[in-house]
């Protein structure tokens, strides 16, 4: 009789609750880019006056341009160096000790950001504050391998990219109602307490990580992989990050490149909006620009069932790139209404994601897969933490009582565009190497591996010439049919 966990329903309950891990930190993780005007505003606004609806004076915590953007910055560069030893102990010591403890770390650092914010004022502030989102970063960027790693291991060979898309769906489903609640649920209750409402949903994320855990393992008990896959990751070692192929770092390189236009122009999208066309208000910018979120979370869904199905990965890098070109020229030097350019934006990102990240399964091991998640993580935030640098001195040091000049704004934009046409090069490159490598990556799931073989139960080290072996032991692995395993250098 078949055991629960060979059945598609399982895979399916495991993937609900693996998608709630990171709603929660996804949710706290922009509230700031929400909260712009609050974070740069006044310490004090003693003669405030009303124009034309407007408050001329914003109350707020009184950080720089500079500062602000540091919030994101530090964020991406702990991201930077804490998951390549994130992903390499999740490899080690397995997914049940990387949930509890970086879903901890999200709920901590969630909780430290919101108490620096009752320091308004004082030389407390700015360093509680960072460290709080030096905690935050180091509990998602490597829960989300974690995540990552969960779903790769239950849908590898199945609905893979699905998978990928619907995790994406719920992780930016927070991020939606970030940007349609946080900033009507600060004018009622203050900026205190919606931090602290954000770290209650980081909490959450500590609850789905419990429960996740428990269907994970008695999911590889029920499958009989639990004791292999122990045996599996004692023999992984970092020497073999070496064995890494060019196709990999081309693949994380294109990855990098293109959230280098993403992530730092969202931070600074409502201040933007509201800067360069005049006619919206600080919640309808907020509105404007999560709209980017918004695409992604009614489109990751469809899109992955249609990678699924057709394959084409590395064409679908190449396409996002180019079709990401325009959207920042539209908003360096034209006036087309900026809801137009926020959306396309979120297609493209919908697009990339659900090609981008689920191709890195396809070219490495399940034993390496955290350590390779790490990587690609580190250099995608250290891209990130320096654009977001670049950017906090492109818009200037000075409190934001007025308008950023436009000028300023389109450098910045300018700088989204190098990023862009980076990407393109780098998928190009991709796709010219995967092609003189068999393809892999412009097949479709199903066709992607080679024929398993059925003898072998366990892998040995990761070295050359082992991808017969390995696509054996994978198909032990994944259960039903997954998709072989391949060594690191294929």
């Amino acid at each position: 009789m078949a055991q629960p966990a060979e059945k598609a329903y399982y895979r399916f309950v495991v993937l609900s609750f693996n998608c709630l891990l990171t709603f929660g930190s996804y949710f706290c993780f922009d509230i700031p880019s929400v909260l712009q005007d609050q974070f740069q505003g006044n310490l004090t606004c003693p003669n405030t006056t009303v124009i034309n609806g407007t408050v001329d004076c914003v109350a707020g915590l009184g950080m720089t341009p500079q500062q602000y953007n540091l919030l994101y910055a530090i964020y991406a560069w702990t991201n930077a160096v804490v998951v390549i030893l994130a992903g390499f102990l999740i490899d080690k010591l397995g997914n049940r000790f990387g949930v509890f403890l970086f879903s901890f770390l999200c709920v901590l650092g969630s909780s430290i950001f919101a108490l620096g914010s009752h320091f308004r004022g004082s030389p407390y502030l700015l360093p509680l504050m960072l460290t709080g989102r030096l905690l935050f970063g180091s509990g998602n960027g490597s829960l989300t391998i974690v995540q990552n790693r969960i779903t790769a291991f239950w849908f590898k060979g199945k609905e893979l990219a699905l998978a990928f898309g619907l995790t994406l769906a719920f992780s930016r489903l927070g991020s939606v109602l970030n940007f349609f609640l946080t900033q009507k649920f600060e004018e009622i209750y203050g900026m205190q307490w919606t931090l602290w409402g954000g770290a209650l949903l980081c909490v959450l994320g500590f609850m789905s990580a419990i429960t996740v855990s428990a269907l994970d393992k008695m999911g590889m008990k029920q499958l009989g992989l639990d004791g292999a896959i122990q045996e599996e990751s004692r023999k992984v070692r970092i020497q073999d990050v070496k064995l890494l192929s060019l196709r990999y770092w081309l693949l994380v390189l294109t990855i990098m490149f293109f959230y280098n236009g993403i992530f730092p122009f969202i931070a600074d999208a409502s201040k933007f909006i509201q800067d360069k066309y005049g006619d919206y208000s600080q919640k309808e910018a907020a509105y404007i620009a999560g709209a980017v979120y918004d695409s992604s979370l009614v489109l990751s869904a469809i899109v992955g069932i249609l990678i699924d199905y057709v394959g084409l990965r590395g064409v679908f890098a190449v396409a996002c790139a180019v079709l990401t070109l325009p959207v920042f020229g539209l908003l360096a030097f034209t006036f087309v209404p900026p809801l137009v350019s926020t959306i396309w934006l979120g297609v493209t990102y919908s697009f990339a994601a659900a090609s981008m990240w689920p191709s890195i399964p396809l070219v490495v091991p399940q034993a390496t897969l955290g350590t390779a998640m790490g990587l690609a993580t580190s250099v995608q935030m250290i891209g990130i933490g320096v654009s977001n640098l670049v950017v906090g001195q492109i818009l200037g040091t000075k409190s934001s009582d007025t308008k950023i000049p436009l000028w300023r704004w389109q450098r910045m934009m300018i700088f989204m565009l190098a990023n862009t046409i980076c990407c393109i090069v780098a998928s190009v490159l991709l796709n010219i190497v995967d092609r003189r490598q068999g393809g892999t990556l412009n097949k479709t799931t199903k066709r992607s591996g080679v024929p398993a073989a059925s003898s072998s139960t366990d892998r040995e080290p990761l070295v050359d010439g082992q991808e017969g072996q390995n696509a054996g032991e994978e198909e032990d692995e994944d259960g039903d049919g997954a998709v072989p395993s391949r060594a690191i250098d294929s």
